[in-house]
């Protein structure tokens, strides 16, 4: 049984995923439009590659630490330091117009410490809850506040949705953000401790779970989803841009309206409908909003801005709940990290490159043909849910058993 999570215990979640969110929004929403200010927008793909290419390797190797060696509180305190100190360092060449290769390799670095931070704190919280499924949804959306707060604060306060300085300012929440570490609680490891072979190091172990065909489709699932939707804060915000919005960073935060209301409703609807009702839900919003982009038209791309808190908590918080309730205890880091390599690692990775040459090859000197982008994209949509409803077994139960870890 799990002990009781007291009120101070919840409220320190609550601030701790308001405060790494909001870090996070500061410099990320802007980013792209902070590089085509510096006549860098060719760099966009790359920078954002970054972040995939470091979920390829960090967020493995933490896991598999969290699971067998360390505190994982330890941990996001080390590696928060890190992503203030190195994001610094990344918008400072930016504004002081170092060269491109300095600044991709800095906000590379950055990456590698930022990239397991929300999968260990989001493991760290769940194990820490006697409900998750009623109670992650409460907590978590306070990350959504954050965000949404980023959002204002740099379009409505700092001006800088086109400046550097929203990147440094995130560097100095981050600071925030290592500081209320210290209020999180312990979670020992609950693995024993691994040969030393480069498998158990990178938590390859993991990838025994793809054997399970409902971890398999969810888990894919997820990494194929992440592909077409890594276009979203890029270059809709970009087209929000060539249809005359000037507070960008203000209007993208409207999805962040619909993503608070739904972790809100989380708790009731993972109690009265399967997963994959929600997560089939999730895949229709989806299509829906890039449905909406593909109109060209200020209100039908706000609206579709508007449905992103749909797309992102009906499938992404329910994988994140369902690794906690359905995955062996011992494997619970490693799950996370495996799915976050899916996700930001596969899935970001051919999303940000491939959906930047994608745009590309729909633009022209008179502009991008952002109807033509967004149905291509469509497209990519409709064929994921096509492999989920296909793949995800029809008469699994509500709730497995967990699937037994195969370790050394």
């Amino acid at each position: 049984m799990r002990a009781p999570s007291s009120p101070r215990d919840r409220l320190v979640f609550s601030a701790f995923f308001f405060a790494l969110a909001h870090a996070i929004a500061l410099w990320f929403v802007p980013l792209s439009s902070v590089l085509e200010a510096r006549n860098l927008g060719w760099l966009t793909p790359f920078a954002l590659a970054s972040t995939a290419l470091a979920a390829f390797i960090s967020p493995m190797v933490s896991g598999a630490l969290a699971d067998r060696h360390f505190c994982p509180v330890r941990l996001i305190r080390f590696l928060c330091l890190s992503s203030g100190l190195f994001l610094f360092l990344t918008f400072e060449a930016i504004e002081k117009g170092w060269p491109s290769l300095a600044i991709l390799a800095l906000l590379q670095i950055q990456q590698l410490c930022n990239a397991p931070v929300w999968g260990l704190a989001s493991m760290t919280v769940l194990a820490s809850l006697p409900n998750p499924g009623r109670q992650f949804g409460a907590i978590r959306v306070w990350g959504t506040f954050g965000w949404i707060a980023a959002c204002l604060v740099v379009s409505f306060i700092l001006h800088a949705d086109h400046s550097p300085l929203s990147g440094l300012v995130s560097a100095a929440n981050w600071l925030a953000v290592a500081a209320l570490t210290f209020w999180l609680p312990a979670v020992p490891p609950q693995a024993a401790p691994a040969p030393r072979r480069w498998t158990a190091l990178l938590g390859l172990e993991s990838l025994e779970l793809l054997r399970h065909q409902r971890h398999r489709s969810v888990f894919l699932t997820a990494g194929l989803l992440s592909i077409p939707l890594a276009a979203f804060y890029p270059f809709a915000a970009l087209q929000l841009r060539d249809l005359g919005i000037h507070s960008v960073s203000a209007s993208m935060a409207l999805g962040q309206v619909t993503e608070a209301a739904a972790m809100y409703a989380l708790g009731p609807l993972l109690s009265r409908f399967p997963l994959q009702r929600l997560l089939l839900c999730a895949l229709l919003a989806c299509l829906a909003r890039y449905l909406l982009f593909s109109l060209h038209h200020t209100a039908s791309v706000l609206l579709g801005v508007f449905l992103h808190g749909i797309c992102f908590t009906l499938f992404f918080i329910p994988a994140q709940i369902y690794i906690e309730q359905h995955i062996d205890k011992a494997l619970r880091f490693r799950a996370q990290a495996l799915l976050t390599l899916l996700i930001s690692g596969f899935g970001n990775l051919a999303g940000y490159l491939g959906c930047g040459w994608l745009r590309s090859l729909f633009t022209s000197p008179s502009g991008t043909r952002w109807p033509a982008y967004w149905l291509t994209l469509s497209l990519a949509l409709l064929l994921v849910g096509v492999y989920f409803v296909h793949s995800y077994p029809a008469d699994a139960p509500q709730k497995d058993a967990p699937l037994p870890p195969k370790l050394p």
